[in-house]
């Protein structure tokens, strides 16, 4: 350089005092004055001894200060100068300085200690890489500077500069990722445009995420003077290489709604074609969701790294609204913003409600409501440079009813209109007549609902339609409920019902028909009903009535206890209302069943019958129906008592079993000359069957058969000697209780002749007592088998004795059960005789057969001293001397 100036004559002396003050001092070794070219090979050679240490090694104690701080390398303008960051400086660890009319302020090194301290310093935190700014509450500007090397992570601090060269680090933010170059792009953005900054914006553009280098920024929101961590930007989250946050840009207010906005690039997407993201703030934040991606593919071909920087703070085309500059690799390209326009739809209706109770037109010979529809349009310009245009809109309007049959329909046919256009100046309402009419109809309930769709006529250029706006609208015309001047209807339901299950006097009375019923029904424990035999289904009479004004929506609730299952409901023949039900498989014990859709008239009365039929699954001891009306009206308080119908009642069930028995063993008599040793006690065996079958519908429980066997007299003689019992039931739980083996071994003088029968009240018996459980339809078969015990019988005086076995049914006190027999019971009698032998002496055997054949003797001579042995031969001689003569 000094040569030149040489030759050329220019006086150095400026120069020269450039140089020395870039230079480090001292002087005299850092600064050389060379007149000779050919002398530049030595001093190089002097320098290489001294150059500086290279990154992360400490092989030479000489370093740099700001000889190559590179000043410069980021810029940003505050109120009293620039704001200069030198990522060279301190041998790239950073520094930022301030050029200000009054000179340079440049802070001392030490003061970066406190976050950039000396133990890293030859890491190379390139701190000053970005610089900007923020405005705290108390409206102070706050410098911030990014280091995205610092620790290999990168940091962010916020801090203050003062003039004596000292400044003051308020808050550091630190990076999470190595290699991100977090703080490589810094910017802030005050959404609400009050003054102070609302949000910080740190950029990672090489932050590797999903295998790609795809970016990523740090949104920071202001709390108190502090910016604490509130998520990431959302860019386009694809799968590719992005550096998504290499430019951030704040920018005015681009969509028109009053808060400013922000511009992001990524110039690697589509391979490296680049395209910038716009994302909106709101109130005191930014919305991390972008609104917009502009792709450089969508712009022109050839367009590469487009979004490496950014600019929006100037209204080129000079229609009032900011603009954006994107640069790209040789290129830039200028996005025009285009006006934002909100279309606000109306429609309203004349009459405002349909009266269904006046016709006043004919439509296609029918009797008809008719109506008209006012379909109105207002343009409203986001933007004040903008309200003297005008935009053209699209528009139709639809019967919303969604249903085989309509309700309303317009008078042009259908329930659709064509595409209209029509062109709104700002700010003035225009509007279209829709005439349409409402035939007769049973749902008065809904209303009938008009839609409208709209759209800018040309989207592509122009004006656009806000993006938070709606773009359709949908308004209801409701119809008059007839009820009275304020259309306010105030309902009374009442509900009654009762049901023909019987108390247990009524079952008494009419089935058991016995004269005195009051012993039965207080053998209860509470006042039930009774379920007969033959019952299958419960029968409920009930009646709705509407005593107060139309009851729109009347709606009935039937619950039930899970022993019954809803069978029908049927309106008697004479009722012209209405009621439909429908079931829930996810409750099944739950009806609802609307009255008379879509209102109940006033002054109406429905009566209708409910069956439920019993469950085969579910046994319960008791029953449950609960129904409750109700109706979209507003009913009074006071009233709501009688909407309701409870019907309880607990439960005994009429059982109906089959009990019988049989015996192989009836008679039996005992002779002297018996086949049975005399010596063996054991006599002939018997077999006896009692059998219970369930007939019923229920399943039998709670009930208990008690068998009594009498097996010996009073005096302990035995009669009976059982060997077995046994229940053809798995799982049956029997009970035998009485002696069964301690008798007399000799049996002891006994006269039963005045006592002929023996049962369970005069004899020693054992007991069997098992617990009945039967299902519908199941047998149940009792056996006991045994002996007689002629020892005892033979030494018993008696002609006849009956044994008698009894079986009967008992009921226990919380037993479900009851039986129409008053003591249901079976029996089986042994009868056995024993017939007296006479001893008559041999001397009057004897003598009377003497006397016998002596009087016979007597009597045979009595008769042939009479000739009765001769009077036939005689009279046969005769004869056959006739005969001879009148032969001759």
């Amino acid at each position: 350089v000094l040569g030149y100036y040489n030759r050329r004559g220019i006086n150095p002396e400026a120069f020269l005092k450039e140089i020395k003050f870039i230079a480090s001092d001292p002087d005299d070794k850092h600064f050389f004055n060379v007149t000779d070219e050919a002398a530049l090979k030595d001093i190089v050679d002097a320098l290489g001894e001294r150059i500086f240490s290279l990154e992360g090694t400490n092989k030479n104690e000489i370093s740099f200060g700001l000889e190559m701080s590179q000043t410069g390398f980021s810029s940003h303008v505050v109120e009293d100068g620039i704001l200069l960051g030198a990522v060279g400086a301190y041998d790239w660890n950073g520094a930022v300085l301030k050029e200000t009319s009054s000179g340079k302020v440049i802070p001392l090194r030490e003061s970066y200690l406190q976050e950039f301290p000396e133990e890293l310093k030859n890491h190379g935190a390139y701190l000053g890489y970005t610089v900007s700014s923020v405005i705290s509450t108390e409206r102070e500007r706050i410098y911030v500077a990014g280091a995205p090397r610092f620790n290999h992570t990168g940091k962010v601090i916020l801090f203050t500069m003062h003039s004596n060269r000292n400044l003051t680090i308020h808050q550091a933010l630190k990076g999470e990722q190595i290699g991100s170059y977090y703080g490589s792009e810094i910017n802030s953005l005050d959404a609400n445009g009050d003054g102070v900054t609302d949000v910080l914006l740190v950029g990672a553009p090489m932050f590797f995420g999903e295998g790609r280098e795809r970016g990523k920024v740090y949104v920071y929101a202001r709390q108190g003077n502090l910016f604490v961590p509130s998520g990431a930007l959302v860019d386009l989250q694809s799968y590719q290489n992005s550096r998504f946050g290499s430019c951030i840009a704040a920018v005015p207010d681009l969509n028109q709604d009053s808060y400013n906005d922000l511009v992001v690039g990524a110039p690697l997407e589509d391979e490296h074609q680049g395209a910038i993201y716009i994302f909106l703030g709101f109130q005191e934040t930014v919305l991390k969701k972008y609104k917009q991606r502009i792709a450089a593919a969508d712009l022109a071909p050839g367009l590469m790294y487009f979004g490496c920087s950014i600019h929006g703070q100037l209204d080129l085309n000079e229609d009032g609204l900011v603009d954006l500059a994107v640069g790209s690799l040789g290129n830039a390209v200028v996005l025009w913003s285009r006006s934002v326009v909100r279309i606000n739809a109306s429609l309203r209706f004349e009459p405002p409600k349909i009266n269904i109770f006046t016709k006043d037109c004919r439509r296609n010979g029918k009797e008809a409501t008719c109506m008209r529809a006012f379909v109105c349009f207002t343009a409203l310009f986001l933007s004040a440079r903008f309200q003297t245009a005008s935009v053209g809109l699209r528009y139709s309007t639809a019967i919303d009813e969604r249903r085989y049959s309509p309700r309303a329909h317009l008078d042009d046919g259908g329930d659709r209109t064509a595409p209209r256009g029509l062109v709104l100046p700002a700010g003035q309402e225009l509007c279209h007549t829709l005439p349409f009419h409402v035939l007769d109809t049973a749902d008065y309930v809904k209303p009938v609902t008009f839609s409208i769709e709209y759209e800018l006529e040309h989207a592509e250029h122009g004006p656009m339609l806000d993006d938070g706006w709606p773009t359709s609208l949908r308004v209801s015309v409701p119809f008059w409920n007839g009820c009275n001047e304020d259309e306010h209807c105030v309902p009374d339901l009442v509900l009654d019902a009762r049901s023909d299950v019987p108390s247990a006097m009524e079952f008494c009375r009419r089935t058991l028909r016995r004269g005195d019923c009051s012993a039965f029904s207080l053998s209860f424990d509470a006042s039930v009903f009774v379920i007969e035999s033959s019952r299958r289904r419960v029968a409920v009479e009930a009646t709705l009535e509407n005593r107060g004004e139309n009851a729109y929506g009347t709606v009935l609730n039937i619950s039930f206890s899970r022993n019954l299952q809803f069978a029908s409901l049927i309106p008697k023949d004479d009722a012209d209302v209405g009621i439909d039900c429908a079931s829930d498989d996810r409750h099944p014990a739950r009806r609802v069943c609307n009255v008379s859709y879509p209102f109940f008239r006033a002054k109406a009365k429905v009566a209708f019958r409910l069956d439920f039929e019993f469950s085969k699954s579910v046994f319960l001891q008791s029953m449950e129906i609960y129904m409750v009306a109700s109706s979209d009206s507003e009913e009074k308080e006071s009233a709501k008592e009688d909407n309701s119908a409870h019907l309880s009642f607990q439960l005994k069930y009429e059982a109906e079993l089959l009990f019988t028995r049989t015996s192989s063993l009836d008679y039996f008599e005992i002779r002297s000359n018996n086949s049975l040793d005399g010596s063996d006690p054991v006599g002939p065996p018997f077999h006896c069957t009692f059998t219970l079958q369930n007939l019923g519908f229920f399943p039998v429980q709670g009930v208990t058969l008690r068998i009594t066997v009498p097996v010996a007299t009073r005096a302990g003689n035995r009669l009976l000697l059982p060997t077995e019992f046994r229940a053809d039931q798995e799982n049956m739980t029997c009970t035998i209780w009485g002696n069964t083996t301690d008798y007399r071994r000799t049996p002891a003088e006994e006269d039963l002749s005045r006592t002929p029968h023996l049962n369970h009240s005069n004899s020693d018996v054992v007991s069997i007592d098992c617990e009945v459980k039967l299902a519908p339809g199941e047998e149940l078969n009792l056996h006991l088998r045994g002996n007689l015990w002629m020892k005892s019988l033979k030494a018993l005086k008696f002609k006849a004795l009956k044994l008698t076995t009894n079986a009967a049914l008992q009921r226990h006190f919380q037993s479900p059960f009851v039986f129409r027999e008053e003591d249901p019971s079976r029996q089986i009698t042994f009868e056995i005789s024993k017939p007296e032998e006479s001893q008559i002496p041999i001397w009057i055997i004897l003598g009377s057969t003497f006397g016998g054949l002596l009087l016979l003797a007597l009597l045979v001579l009595a008769l042939w001293k009479l000739g009765f042995f001769k009077s036939g031969s005689r009279r046969r001689a005769a004869e056959r001397e006739q005969n001879s003569q009148g032969m001759e």
